[in-house]
C-alpha cells in the first residue's frame, strides 16, 4: 500500500477497491479487513468512515457495509468563453456550496515560473494567494494564484475566505481579464495536500494551469490547482466566432 499515515492508505486501497464493485456489493466483516490489511479495528473504522463521508460506502445497521457511488460528481469550472469568471462564482451559479480556507497570503519573490508566466523579471515581489476549495464540504482542490503585487497591492490584505479573485480585482481595479490560457496535466499529491484533499501521498492529481491577461494580451494573474481526480472532472467550453 501507499505510504503515508496508516488509515490513509487503507482508506484509498479500498476507495480503489470498491469503485471497480458493483453497487450492493456486501463488504467483508470488520475482522477480516482488519486481518487483511494488518491494522487495528480503530484505523479500519477510521478509514472506512472516510469512504461513507464522501458517499463510497454506506453502513446500513445490522446489515454491515455496503458499496455505493456518490451522489454527485463535481465538475471543476471556469468559465472562459463570455466572461473570465473564477471557480467560486462558476460553482454558485450552479447551485454548489464552495468552501474557502486560506492557507497562505503573503508577499514572496515570484518563482521562477510565474515570473516567466507574468511576463516579470525574476524574484520580483508577487502576491501568493493559496486556498483550500471545497465542494458541498469535500475537499476539491489546492488552488495557487499569483498576482504582481505593485498592480494589485490589496490582494495581500483581503479576505477572500469567501467570494472570488477575479471579481475582486474587476471590483478593486477594473482589471481587464480579457484572455485565458489554461493547461492541464497530472501531478502527484505532496504528503501535506494528502492531508489537506484527504488522498494518500504520492496519489495523482489533475492539474489546472491558467493565465487570464488583457485585452492587449499582457498576464494579470497566474493560477494553478491541484485537484483530487476522484471527486473532480475539468470542463472545457470553446466558443468559436464569440469574444
Amino acid at each position: 500500500m501507499p505510504s503515508g499515515p496508516k488509515y490513509l492508505s487503507v482508506r484509498e486501497h479500498l476507495r480503489r477497491r470498491v469503485t471497480s464493485l458493483p453497487e450492493h456489493t456486501l463488504l467483508p466483516p470488520e475482522p477480516v479487513l482488519c486481518a487483511e490489511y494488518g491494522v487495528s479495528r480503530i484505523t479500519l473504522r477510521r478509514a472506512v468512515d472516510g469512504l461513507v463521508a464522501d458517499g463510497h460506502l454506506v453502513r446500513e445497521q445490522g446489515r454491515g457495509t455496503f458499496v455505493t457511488r456518490p451522489a454527485i460528481r463535481h465538475e471543476y469550472r471556469e468559465s472562459f468563453v463570455h466572461r473570465i469568471a473564477g471557480f467560486n462564482s462558476v460553482m454558485t451559479e450552479q447551485g454548489a456550496h464552495v468552501g474557502t480556507a486560506v492557507l497562505t497570503q503573503r508577499i514572496v519573490p515570484a518563482p521562477p515560473p510565474v515570473a516567466t508566466e507574468l511576463a516579470l523579471e525574476p524574484a520580483v515581489d508577487v502576491v501568493e494567494l493559496v486556498r483550500l476549495r471545497s465542494v458541498d464540504g469535500a475537499p476539491n482542490h489546492v488552488a495557487h494564484s499569483f498576482l504582481p503585487s505593485t498592480m494589485y497591492p490589496k490582494a495581500a490584505e483581503e479576505d477572500f475566505s469567501e467570494g472570488s479573485l477575479y471579481e475582486f480585482l474587476r471590483r478593486e481595479y477594473a482589471a481587464d481579464l480579457a484572455h485565458a490560457r489554461i493547461v492541464v496535466d497530472v501531478g502527484t499529491a505532496a504528503p501535506e495536500e494528502a492531508d489537506l484533499l484527504r488522498v494518500v501521498a504520492g496519489s495523482p492529481l489533475l492539474v489546472v494551469r491558467t493565465t487570464v491577461r488583457d485585452s492587449g494580451g499582457a498576464p494579470l494573474v497566474h493560477s494553478f490547482s491541484r485537484l483530487r481526480p476522484d471527486v473532480s472532472q475539468v470542463e472545457f467550453e470553446v466558443s468559436v466566432g464569440g469574444r
